[in-house]
């Protein structure tokens, strides 16, 4: 759980100072320049978690794939509405990976699980480890993975109608209220069917959350 100066900074970097920087850069430069402007602190603030939390892991990989994606989102210039659908298709890719993961039988959320718990401390991550084993607890993360994959995808779709049906200041504000909305009712969704399949389980295997943030 994120302590409030650190969640004061992170929405000051995904959606205040975005907003701000459009406003501000749009009428001196344009609408393009304006927003490849505004996307920097967004992905700033991606370096600077990542650069913290000073691991290589299934869930520190997923974050810099995020960021060389939002990176590669905005080369090659094009329209205003372009670089917003190909910055949303970075969600995609990533639901994508979480649906393909599913489909192969290698659910990434247990990678995704193994590294939270080892950020936690290593026993965790050993007994989730031996958890891995157990046919329920695979079946528990395969069916998270594809719950995840499919309400990013959701999101991702969404973003792009609202990119066609919103002026892009309003959509500097209403994209990231969609992504936190949505990533907050995964987030509680996992949390609640973990606590169930805990208690199905008898505590027998162990059920923790999730990463933090994808």
């Amino acid at each position: 759980m994120r302590q409030a100066p650190g969640l004061v900074l992170e929405m000051m970097a995904n959606f205040v100072l975005p907003y701000l920087i459009y406003l501000e850069a749009a009428p001196k430069t344009g609408e393009v320049e304006a927003l490849l402007l505004s996307s920097l602190p967004p992905i700033l603030w991606s370096l600077v978690e990542f650069a913290r939390s000073r691991r290589i892991d299934a869930l520190s990989i997923l974050v810099v794939a995020g960021i060389v994606l939002s990176l590669l989102a905005f080369v090659g210039g094009g329209s205003v509405r372009m670089l917003q659908l190909r910055e949303n298709l970075v969600t995609g890719l990533i639901a994508l990976l979480f649906l393909g993961s599913a489909a192969i039988g290698r659910p990434l959320m247990v990678q995704l699980a193994l590294a939270t718990a080892r950020r936690r401390s290593e026993a965790e991550a050993a007994l989730l480890e031996q958890a891995s084993d157990h046919q329920r607890f695979r079946r528990t993360m395969t069916l998270m993975t594809v719950v995840w994959g499919a309400g990013l995808m959701a999101q991702t779709i969404l973003a792009c109608v609202l990119v066609f049906t919103m002026p892009v200041a309003n959509y500097l504000i209403v994209s990231p209220i969609v992504g936190y909305g949505c990533m907050g009712a995964l987030g509680l969704w996992t949390l609640l069917f973990a606590r169930r399949a805990r208690r199905r389980a008898g505590e027998a295997i162990p059920m923790p959350p999730p990463a933090d943030r994808v």
